[in-house]
């Protein structure tokens, strides 16, 4: 690296904007590398803050109390992406922030976000902008139904929504009540897969093996490794995903969420969405890669070499712990018949109250095959219910 590119070296503070698990973890691995990581999020009780050197707890949109975090840092990343972008601005004012608040832009609005990556000639599902019952049945029209139409901004694990078979159901969207709203095509895809894409500040990318997704009533449920694509469709997709980090310029981690579709005995990709940050599927990565995704986060905003991301074993998994499987006392499962299946990691976010749905950890495995490591995940989470 140049000089103007000199790596932030362990000693530093790290800022982290947001306080949930994304931020936890990633405070655990900077601290493994000699880091101090100070969390800048609404309150004291956030997961983040359990394992932070230090926490400054405000709204995100006070602009004192981001004064008082960021001039503490010597670099500042961020956990989520919907957090204000002039909050993003703020901090880069007193260090270096990545990514930084152009970026964040970009990735709070679906349609800039899409109309980006497609104008970069990258494949994106088809979209248009729609604003009303009578437009999202143009887009049916012109896409065929069914279609999907996402609020532009915000939403995450299925909210802001809706599948939409044909007009009547398009004329039952509450349109005033979620602001702008795009319409894209359905995929019938084969598979969803993720790519993750880490980059520095001079523009040295790595990523990741494609992982392989699967999803229950829009939430992630369960990540594998290796994604079981070709190796010409594995190639393809980590280049796509490479090319969005630059086309976007983002610097730290983005993870390329892609559909496969199967045609005329090809596999073909197009990318759904996008997150400039760690991601829920990279977390198969802690036990599974050699460099985690958190450990890569610091190393790519830190300028250093960025980390060997193969696997440990032939595959790996990992499975999302929901709310569901508290009781409704808050009753908590039962860890001990779970951490009785060999091989299995358990990791929890510290959460305090677990509602359904709620993603309050996972837990992963590496093995062999993907059969027995998709096995010993599910006999494991399955043991959890008393």
């Amino acid at each position: 690296m140049n000089s103007t590119h000199a790596p932030i070296l362990p000693g530093s503070t790290i800022g982290m904007v947001g306080g949930g698990q994304l931020g936890r973890m990633f405070a655990m691995a900077a601290a493994k590398l000699g880091y101090r990581v100070g969390v800048f999020c609404g309150s004291s009780d956030e997961p983040a803050a359990d394992v932070a050197s230090f926490t400054v707890c405000g709204p995100l949109e006070d602009h004192s109390a981001i004064e008082a975090f960021a001039d503490r840092c010597d670099v500042i990343t961020l956990e989520f992406e919907n957090i204000p972008a002039e909050t993003i601005a703020a901090c880069g004012r007193h260090a270096p922030t990545y990514p930084d608040a152009s970026v964040l832009a970009t990735a709070q609005d679906r349609l800039l976000e899409k109309s980006t990556l497609r104008d970069a000639g990258l494949p994106v599902t088809p979209f248009m902008p729609v604003h009303n019952a009578d437009e999202a049945c143009k887009a049916g029209e012109s896409f065929g139904w069914p279609i999907i139409v996402k609020t532009q901004r915000s939403g995450y694990d299925g909210k802001g929504q809706h599948r939409l078979e044909n007009p009547e159901q398009a004329a039952n969207v509450d349109w005033e009540g979620g602001g702008d709203w795009i319409a894209e095509a359905m995929i019938d895809f084969e598979r969803e897969v993720s790519v993750l894409v880490a980059r520095r500040v001079d523009g040295q990318c790595q990523t990741f093996p494609v992982f392989e997704n699967d999803h229950q009533n829009h939430i992630l449920d369960l990540t594998t490794l290796p994604a079981n694509i070709s190796t010409e469709t594995e190639t393809k997709a980590r280049q796509i995903a490479i090319e969005a980090t630059r086309c976007l310029d983002v610097v730290g981690l983005l993870c390329v969420e892609m559909f496969v579709q199967k045609q005329n005995g090809e596999q073909r990709i197009y990318i759904n969405e996008v997150a400039p940050r760690p991601h829920n599927s990279g977390h198969v990565t802690i036990e599974g890669c050699h460099t985690s995704q958190f450990e890569q986060h610091v190393r790519a905003i830190c300028g250093l070499p960025l980390g060997e991301t193969g696997l440990v074993a032939p595959a790996a998994g990992m499975i999302n712990l929901l709310g569901d499987l508290w009781g409704e006392d808050g009753t908590q499962p039962d860890w001990p018949a779970a951490l009785s299946v060999g091989g299995v990691s358990l990791h929890l976010y510290g959460k305090h109250a677990a509602r359904v749905g709620r993603k309050m950890g996972h837990m992963s495995a590496v093995g062999e095959s993907l059969d027995d490591v998709t096995a010993r995940l599910q006999k494991a989470r399955k043991l959890l219910q008393r």
